[in-house]
């Protein structure tokens, strides 16, 4: 690894790093940083999955062990992925970086739009009259009336 050392990577200052959950510690997380809840949820509750597995003969008595470590791997995994991303940001120059914000944006504003007559939803214009229709003028078809309909 060539720069910093291993540990200017951590995102946990380490007088902080004591008050953070056993799992967490043992597994050595820097980038991830679950909660006491969260790990507990990873440890014994992946333990007690792969009891009630066991208990329903669904698995061998063996899932005890192996659920919990392939939980513990995934997060340890997970952790390395997050340390990859940060690292390859940390490259990317500010300018780009900025230019990558202005392009995430949303644009907001008023596009200046012409109206056409043809583009109104529910509005129908015509350049002349359908065929065996009488041509209606603007006042009978305002009021409803068409020629062919007495009242």
């Amino acid at each position: 690894m060539s720069g910093a050392s291993r540990g200017s990577w951590a995102t946990i200052p380490a007088d902080e790093q004591r008050y953070r959950p056993f799992y967490a510690r043992a597994l050595r997380l820097r980038f991830v940083n679950p909660g006491g809840v969260l790990c507990f949820l990873f440890f014994e509750g992946a333990i007690a999955l792969a009891t009630l597995l066991v208990l329903a003969e669904l698995v061998k008595w063996w899932a005890i062990v192996v659920l919990p470590t392939a939980v513990a791997v995934m997060v340890k995994l997970n952790d390395l992925v997050a340390a990859v991303v940060v690292r390859s940001a940390a490259a990317v120059p500010e300018q780009e970086r900025d230019r990558f914000r202005r392009q995430m944006e949303p644009v907001v504003g008023r596009a200046q739009v012409d109206w056409l007559p043809h583009s109104v939803p529910g509005v129908v214009v015509r350049v002349g009259p359908a065929d065996g229709v009488k041509p209606t003028s603007g006042t009978e078809a305002a009021s409803g009336r068409s020629a062919g309909r007495r009242e």
